[in-house]
């Protein structure tokens, strides 16, 4: 496999908080990449560098072999951004923020490809509702229908089922792999470390902006003689509760 997404010692700090740290790390070719860390590690401070939504302070990325930033346009055009949270358009139905989020990419949405991708995150007996009618669940499905309009070939999901229950989350682990194996890249931020442990190919932990591991779950288990990730994840960050 080769890297689609190559972070090479990216630095961010905010005043005088470093959030990320000379880290580096490569993203594969058709894997779900999980990365991982406490509150405050500096997890979506990466993922916004990474996306091209904030400038590093050092550092260079590349993705799908275009400079983030320097090709910013073109990177944008290939990938796809679930954010931890956005903000939906009260005033236009399900179907209505699914075509103008591909207009903005450029794409006129037929009335057949809406429906496939409503289909597709299990939305399309919604595509007459309005935001405010749907619940928390179908809110998140909504928002990972927005990431997908424009095709995606590298997906970035920041902690996508945070507040989901075990169906909708179990249902969303099930379209991240369908769209895994069709050959979307996926990187995905999350707390839950048995979904990071059922779902990566690999995982990265980082801690204060530094990557302190980085393998399969299975491989990181093993070499640090843990019971499971969640032990390793604790085992590398502390117990200690982070505001």
């Amino acid at each position: 496999m080769s890297a689609v997404v190559d972070v090479e010692h990216i630095s961010k700090a905010f005043g005088p908080v470093q959030a990320v740290r000379g880290l580096s790390f490569t993203v594969q070719a058709g894997e779900i990449f999980g990365l991982l860390g406490p509150n405050g590690a500096g997890k979506t401070t990466t993922l916004s560098i990474v996306e091209g939504l904030l400038p590093p302070d050092e550092g260079r990325v590349t993705v799908l072999g275009m400079d983030v930033w320097r090709q910013t346009r073109a990177v944008k055009q290939r990938i796809g951004v679930q954010l931890q949270q956005t903000s939906l358009i009260n005033e236009l139905r399900v179907g209505e923020q699914v075509e103008l989020f591909g207009q903005l990419y450029g794409y006129a949405l037929s009335a057949s490809d809406i429906s496939e991708l409503l289909e597709l995150v299990g939305l399309s007996n919604k595509a007459d509702a309005f935001p405010d009618t749907l619940s928390g669940g179908q809110k998140k499905r909504l928002t990972l229908a927005l990431a997908l309009v424009n095709r995606p070939q590298v997906l970035f999901l920041d902690e996508p089922t945070t507040g989901l229950d075990p169906q909708a989350r179990r249902a969303l682990w099930d379209l991240v792999r369908r769209l895994r194996d069709e050959g979307v890249t996926v990187v995905v931020t999350t707390h839950y470390m048995e979904e990071a442990e059922t779902l990566c190919d690999r995982v990265g932990i980082i801690d204060h902006g530094q990557l302190l591991a980085l393998g399969t779950p299975r491989a990181l288990v093993q070499q640090t003689q843990q019971a499971n990730l969640e032990e390793v994840f604790l085992h590398l960050t502390g117990r200690r509760i982070r505001e």
